[in-house]
């Protein structure tokens, strides 16, 4: 029997919706008794599962090296995928259904990967028939195609003669790295394509009397050769090859989109989900417009847009006039978005991109079954999205948390342990207006490469607690400095994670002991004071890192004031940070052996000699804010700075710093004492221009820090010559009657019946 009589080829393009229609309606005529596809054989044994009833496209086939899992290959389907359909309806008609490509086995054993077609030649018969590029020729040509006749058989023609016209027209001349990669992935092609005519023999021996075999157009032409055989096998003989295996996870429209891996180019899969389900309706190219274009219009109206049912008429008509201007029998993408940008966008080209992102590429995501094939880790995720009723979601959504909820805390404590395990699958949000510290706002965007970093995750255990326990205890080991261990300690407690957080408090005590680096030291305090302070929040005990934070507090005061002897502007600028930061955490502890401890290091740095004046301003302002020193030495203080005499410009800029450090943050220090306003007054007044333009900047830059309502009162002040106010203050009138009617809900606020005289 030759070839010819029970090999039927159907050379389709991945993903192509018209493709997809006439593939399912020659399988329903031929009624093959063997559907080889292309794809990885690997998988031959999970197809089944594409016949559950919770299987929903896009999803996609995952091969993977279980030793190095991010060395991976990804077959994406959609519905409209032909190979998609092809599949299930093996599976659904019991027939014998296979992938038939060259094993991903073999594939990942090498770095080399499959050569896409080169496109100038599909371009230039695009041009020819008067398309712009190959992807409209196609979709004109295919996938909007109404009548299906003897498609197949066309394509293999035009393919068969492209084929022969790369072979007629060798690349240009290329250097010799290029031309060896080249011949390399055409060996690659060839083999691919020999390994499908030996699994064609395969189902031919086993008594296959009409085998179907679906696979990428430009393969097709190579694969009615079956004489070939001793050839074939010389090319599959001897190739590399490593342990895989095989998992369905779901996909998304926006990944089918990217144009890389199988099936690239996919420039518009919300589109071809419209004309597969109108084409499943049999629906004429009117309708087909008609039913797009009110989608767009659904669309801009709940964004507010205004877009009527006379506007989609209109459009209809603006699309049907465009594509007879160019020959086409009905409208594409093209001429639908131009009648969109110009009626319903009113030649607006913003709202395009809206459309562009949730109809034109679509956003929807697919699902698999519960009990398909996953590694350990993955059942163990599945199970806890379920349990806390956390969809996956592609679109951002935001999730808003009250952390004394049980079940609230749960969602927390998983989203920060998928975190840890860099599967980022939400961030936390700032919450405005809130100090608080038992409520969290999540954004949460989920990802199908996150399944790829789940697999990866699956060597450190077989639960999300397990895996990032181990995972970040290795990183602890690895960890050379305080910040980074301090960071994991931080997240080990957001995500409850017991036994790494006695791991982490162990690494960072014996880190602590040997490092001498004060600022690394200053930058570990804050997440650690988080968890004295908050600890109790998440039920944690924060007693555990009492000690770590008397080590470091005590270290930190000795080392400070050496650390901070001939430091830069940048150097300086940064230890404020620091200091003010450390500042803040010993306040809010209210430890009296840490506050001792630290005011006399302030005083060290605001007495220090030689130290920089953004430090030692600074010093002296946090001991004014905290009482140790009253107004009259501040001033003092300033007065000296003030009063000495700089030789260069340096020397004048170390007094503008001194100023700066002094002042940052807040102007209300000055509008509120005469004498520190009346002492900065004149000093700024009795520089000379040229001293006065060299430190303005300095100045400038200070100022900038004080509120909008402190700088115009400071500016008031300076306009009025610096005089203090010499109104009358008058006092204020007391209304008994108005504020007794106040009383009960004074009381009611305070927790009292009531509010004696």
């Amino acid at each position: 029997m030759k070839p010819t009589e029970f090999l039927h080829l159907f050379p389709i393009r991945h993903h192509g919706p018209g493709s997809a229609r006439a593939l399912l309606s020659s399988l329903h005529e031929l009624k093959p008794d063997a559907i080889l596809v292309e794809g990885p054989p690997d998988a031959n044994e999970i197809i089944h599962w594409l016949g559950h009833e919770d299987m929903e496209p896009p999803i996609a086939l995952l091969v993977y090296r279980p030793d190095k899992p991010e060395a991976a290959g990804s077959y994406p389907f959609a519905d409209f995928s032909p190979e998609f359909q092809a599949l299930r309806y093996g599976v659904q008609h019991g027939i014998v259904t296979r992938f038939f490509d060259l094993p991903q086995t073999y594939m990942l054993a090498t770095e080399i990967r499959p050569m896409m077609p080169d496109t100038a030649v599909f371009d230039q018969v695009a041009s020819a028939t008067g398309h712009a590029d190959y992807e409209l020729w196609w979709n004109a040509l295919i996938e909007q195609r109404q009548d299906h006749t003897d498609l197949f058989v066309g394509v293999l023609e035009l393919m068969q003669t492209m084929r022969n016209a790369a072979e007629e027209n060798p690349e240009a001349e290329l250097d010799e790295d290029t031309a060896v990669s080249h011949a390399r992935a055409r060996q690659f092609a060839e083999q691919r394509e020999a390994h499908m005519r030996r699994a064609i023999r395969q189902a031919r021996a086993e008594g296959c009397e009409r085998i179907a075999v679906v696979c990428g157009a430009w393969h097709a032409p190579a694969l009615y050769n079956l004489d070939s055989e001793a050839a074939d096998d010389a090319l599959l003989t001897n190739l590399p090859s490593v342990a895989v295996e095989t998992a369905w996870v779901p996909w998304t429209y926006g990944r089918l989109s990217a144009a890389r891996g199988y099936g690239a180019g996919i420039r518009a899969p919300g589109w071809y989900h419209h004309l597969w389900q109108m084409g499943q309706q049999l629906a004429s190219p009117t309708q087909m417009s008609i039913a797009w274009l009110s989608h767009v219009a659904q669309l801009l109206r709940d964004q507010d847009l205004d877009a009527s049912s006379a506007h989609i008429i209109e459009a209809v008509r603006l699309a049907e006039s465009l594509a007879a201007l160019r020959g086409l029998p009905a409208p594409g993408l093209l001429e639908l978005n131009e009648a969109t940008q110009t009626v319903l966008c009113f030649g607006d080209a913003a709202p395009m991109r809206l459309i562009q992102q949730q109809l034109i590429v679509g956003e929807r995501m697919g699902a698999v079954p519960p009990d398909s094939p996953m590694i350990p880790l993955q059942r163990d995720l599945h199970q806890q999205q379920r349990r806390l009723r956390l969809r996956p979601e592609p679109e951002p959504t935001t999730l808003n948390l009250d952390l004394r909820n049980e079940t609230h805390r749960e969602r927390s404590q998983l989203l920060h342990r998928l975190n840890l395990l860099n599967v980022p699958w939400g961030k936390t949000m700032p919450i405005r207006a809130q100090s608080g510290t038992y409520q969290e706002v999540w954004q949460l965007a989920w990802q199908p490469a996150f399944v790829v970093r789940v697999i990866e995750a699956g060597v450190w255990g077989n639960t999300v607690e397990t895996a990032v326990t181990n995972f970040a205890t290795d990183q602890a080991q690895q960890a050379q400095d305080l910040p980074t261990l301090t960071n994991l300690l931080d997240q080990a407690l957001l995500a409850d994670l017991p036994e790494l957080v006695l791991n982490l408090l162990t690494r960072i005590e014996e880190q602590a002991a040997v490092t001498s680096d004060v600022p690394h030291m200053m930058d570990a305090l804050l997440p650690l004071a988080r968890v004295l302070r908050y600890g109790d929040v998440r039920q944690t005990d924060p007693e555990v890192v009492r000690h770590v934070v008397d080590t470091l507090v005590t270290r930190i005061c000795i080392g400070l004031p050496s650390t901070c002897a001939s430091l830069d502007n940048d150097a300086a600028a940064e230890m404020l940070d620091r200091v003010t930061a450390v500042h803040a955490v010993i306040a809010t502890q209210q430890n009296q052996d840490h506050l001792a401890a630290w005011e006399d290091t302030l005083r060290q740095l605001a007495d220090q000699p030689g130290i920089h004046g953004l430090l030692a301003g600074k010093s002296t302002r946090l001991l004014l804010d905290t009482a140790v020193f009253q107004s009259e030495e501040a001033a003092t203080r300033l007065e000296r700075v003030l009063s000495r005499t700089a030789t260069d410009v340096n020397q004048l800029a170390q007094m503008a710093f001194w100023i700066e450090g002094f002042l940052k943050g807040s102007g209300l220090l000055v509008l509120h004492d005469p004498t520190l306003w009346q002492l900065l007054d004149g000093w700024v007044t009795q520089l000379d221009p040229e001293r006065f333009q060299t430190i303005l900047p300095l100045l400038r830059r200070t100022f900038s820090t004080f509120s909008e309502a402190a700088r115009q009162q400071l500016l008031d002040r300076a306009r009025f010559g610096g005089a203090t106010a010499k109104q009358p203050i008058h006092a204020p009138t007391f209304n008994e009657e108005q504020a007794n009617k106040v009383l009960p809900l004074v009381a009611q606020l305070l927790g009292i019946k009531e509010i004696g005289d």
